[in-house]
């Protein structure tokens, strides 16, 4: 089986280089013409190109973990957001659905409106606050279009690999003795090691059993906002001998009315992973679990 993987430079797509390697044969391509063998495309701004290199390959799998995930850039870079996150994916399920392949996709709790303080089930109405959004959901759409889909949607997502949110509060805790960081946006962090790991499985269950095709919700489990995520990873930090200015209690909660930003967030994006877990028999980890796996990680290196 070969599995066309696009946007391996990712965090997702970093990890998924590995579980997937344990069902077949892994093309894993990146935005950067000179990072890919033989002249193939995973660029999904250049739609033609990508659509030949899905016909060369002839893949087994497509896997598209690559995304314009600029949130506040996509505000006034609509249309390459567009392309990226709505066209691309289209080209991927027009091309899935001609090799009669399967196609894994990745979107957000970006695509409801961040309501009521409910987990979000898969069948609930969307309603995009923003630009990033709105391309995310029209991806869905023209995913779904095509029955052998796999989509997850998810939230918070981080790893030990790049920037995240844990390491911008850490930097700001070895340099700052107090900050502030908003406490009314609720989700769950959810690692990319975790996702790709429940890609990996999913798509071996469903290939075996296609009916269970289609949209699912991962994250892990437990919920958070900003500012207890932030405080969390500070007290953590500090418990495997990081040196620091702020200690929780110093990081101030702020609504995010006092911290505007080009796009609007949604405040509840608490998503119901029951079906994902039913489906595969699977259980999600409480976010603390992988948050604290992370951290050890990057601290270590550091200290190295």
């Amino acid at each position: 089986m070969s599995i066309l993987l696009l946007g391996r430079n990712g965090q997702v797509g970093w990890e998924l280089q590995r579980s997937l390697s344990t069902l077949g044969k892994v093309i894993a391509l990146s935005s950067k013409a000179n990072d890919n063998p033989d002249g193939l495309c995973g660029d999904l701004s250049d739609l033609e190109g990508l659509a030949q290199t899905v016909r060369r390959v002839a893949p087994t799998v497509i896997v598209n973990a690559a995304a314009y995930t600029a949130v506040d850039k996509a505000q006034t870079q609509s249309q390459l957001a567009h392309t990226i996150n709505a066209e691309a994916p289209a080209v991927l399920a027009q091309e899935a659905k001609q090799l009669g392949a399967w196609l894994v996709h990745y979107s957000t709790d970006y695509v409801f409106n961040g309501s009521g303080s409910k987990p979000w089930l898969e069948e609930d109405a969307t309603g995009p606050l923003n630009t990033y959004g709105l391309t995310k959901r029209e991806g869905e759409k023209t995913v779904a279009a095509w029955p052998k889909h796999l989509i997850f949607r998810t939230s918070w997502v981080y790893s030990a690999r790049g920037a995240n949110f844990a390491k911008t509060m850490l930097r700001l805790a070895g340099e700052r003795e107090q900050f502030q960081v908003i406490d009314d946006q609720w989700g769950a962090p959810t690692s990319a090691e975790l996702l790709a790991d429940i890609t990996a499985t999913a798509l071996r269950t469903c290939m075996a059993q296609p009916e269970l095709a289609g949209l699912y919700h991962c994250t892990a489990s437990g919920e958070t906002n900003w500012n207890a995520y932030a405080r969390f990873v500070i007290a953590h930090a500090a418990s495997l001998g990081a040196v620091l200015k702020a200690s929780p209690k110093n990081i101030d909660a702020i609504a995010s009315a006092h911290y505007p930003t080009a796009a609007v967030r949604p405040l509840n994006s608490r998503l119901n992973c029951d079906r994902l877990q039913s489906t595969f028999s699977l259980h999600l980890p409480p976010w603390q679990q992988g948050v604290s796996r992370m951290l050890q990680e990057i601290l270590g290196e550091s200290q190295q």
